[in-house]
C-alpha cells in the first residue's frame, strides 16, 4: 500500500502480482481508490489477481489463463466471483458441502 501510494505516479504502466496479498477487504477497497486516480492521471496497470474486489474495477478487461488458453471473461463469471458469491450468500451449506464426507 505504501508503494502504491508514495511511489506510483501518473502516466505510468504499473504490473503487478497479486497486490492484494496480506491486505484486508478494506485495504484493497484503498488501492482500487489509489489505482483510480491514478489511471484519471494516464498510468495503465496490468494485474494478476485472485481478488474478485479488485476484479471488479470497472470497465477492467478479465483474463483466465486455463488449460485451453487465455480467454476474456465477464467478473461475474469468473471462478473468483461465483465463489465468493455463493459463499457470502450462504455460508452454512457452502461450510456443510465442504466437510461432508462420502460413504
Amino acid at each position: 500500500m505504501a508503494l502504491m501510494m508514495n511511489r506510483f505516479g501518473g502516466k505510468g504502466l504499473y504490473i503487478l502480482d497479486e497486490p492484494e496479498a496480506a491486505l484486508s477487504p478494506q485495504r484493497q477497497l484503498a488501492v482500487l481508490c489509489r489505482i483510480h486516480d491514478l489511471i484519471d492521471d494516464d498510468s495503465q496497470f496490468l494485474i494478476a489477481t485472485h481478488s474478485p474486489i479488485l476484479m471488479a474495477y470497472p470497465d477492467a478487461w478479465i483474463y483466465s489463463c486455463s488449460q485451453a488458453g487465455l480467454s476474456r471473461v465477464e467478473y461475474k463469471k469468473t471462478e473468483h466471483y461465483q465463489i465468493t458469491h455463493d459463499f457470502l450468500a450462504n455460508p452454512e451449506r457452502m461450510l456443510q458441502r465442504l466437510f461432508e464426507r462420502d460413504g
